[in-house]
């Protein structure tokens, strides 16, 4: 897979990088992509996402002054800090649904977000992906989407702070268990066999 440069910095936005303000806002606004397929990867309420999207930058800004160039990609960067709020959030998240008791089927359909969560998911196949994604845990969700996102096994090992082997070694079993999980949909789900 080919790996996903960040666009060159043109002299336009280095002028316009004269505050740490100004040179995050325009990185982020770069690369907002990043965070958007974050939010959509962990969570379904379009207000959480919207949520989930506004603590990762809060996040990223607050660990702006850290950034260093010359260790890293911004948007390489920005997929780990992404990441890590979005799976504080997912576990915290599920701490707390331990403690209530759920909704019937019928209620949480009333309350699901209509929209799409990409345009593409119209198609059966890539719904029922997603829907398999949903259940993974955090850090495999993580790979997941870093996998779909065409991210190279060195920059996936380098957003989840593991080894290129081991990049290699988990995203073989994680499609081994999602093709599994997609023929047999009444098999356990490869959230409970994946850890």
């Amino acid at each position: 897979m080919d790996t996903i440069n960040d666009p060159p910095m043109t002299d336009a936005i280095a002028a316009e990088a004269d505050s740490p303000q100004r040179r995050f806002g325009t990185l982020l606004e770069q690369h907002r992509g990043i965070v958007l397929k974050v939010a959509h990867g962990y969570c379904r309420d379009r207000e959480d996402r919207r949520d989930l999207v506004q603590d990762i930058s809060v996040q990223a800004w607050r660990a702006f002054p850290a950034f260093d160039p010359s260790r890293s990609r911004f948007s390489t960067w920005l997929y780990r800090i992404a990441l890590n709020v979005a799976i504080s959030q997912a576990r915290s998240s599920s701490l707390r649904q331990r403690h209530h008791a759920p909704l019937d089927d019928e209620a949480v359909a009333a309350l699901a977000d209509p929209a799409p969560r990409h345009p593409h998911e119209a198609d059966a196949g890539v719904r029922a992906l997603h829907a398999v994604i949903d259940r993974l845990d955090p850090l495999n969700r993580a790979l997941m989407l870093l996998y779909l996102d065409e991210r190279s096994h060195r920059e996936i090992a380098e957003i989840l702070g593991i080894s290129e082997s081991n990049v290699a070694t988990k995203l073989h079993r994680l499609r081994q268990r999602i093709r599994a999980q997609l023929e047999s949909p009444a098999s356990p789900s490869p959230a409970t066999r994946t850890r």
